[in-house]
């Protein structure tokens, strides 16, 4: 369904803008959040790798499309610190996403009552 902004008095048609803003935020967060979730399963089986491997085996890690030799420790030290970054960014992603549904809702609801009292 497509309406028409000129159509709308000032005050809804900020609301149809704000509506049209927030599913934006919606679909950037939902890729960021993607993303977010990739890197974290990507990082979860670095680390099982690095755990099952003896600590005296060879490992490298890749630096800007090189790969760069590394202690295995100081690796799954690192991989261990990312997980953690990435779970807490997952988390304020996720309650960015809550937030964002619940105004999209709002204001849907806002609009709808908006233009049924217009109408009727």
């Amino acid at each position: 369904m497509s309406i028409d902004l000129n159509s709308l008095d000032e005050e809804v048609r900020k609301k149809v803008i704000n509506l049209q803003n927030l599913s934006t935020t919606m679909e950037y967060l939902s890729q960021q959040k993607l993303q977010i979730e990739t890197s974290l399963r990507d990082t979860e089986l670095a680390i099982e790798e690095l755990e099952k491997i003896n600590p005296d085996d060879t490992v490298y890690k890749s630096i800007g499309g090189i790969l760069v030799k590394s202690e295995k420790n100081k690796l799954l030290d690192e991989k261990k610190s990312l997980k953690v970054t990435l779970e807490m960014r997952s988390k304020t992603i996720a309650q960015k996403l809550d937030r964002t549904k619940g105004q999209i809702e709002t204001m849907r609801n806002s609009i709808q009552a908006d233009l049924q009292s217009k109408s009727a």
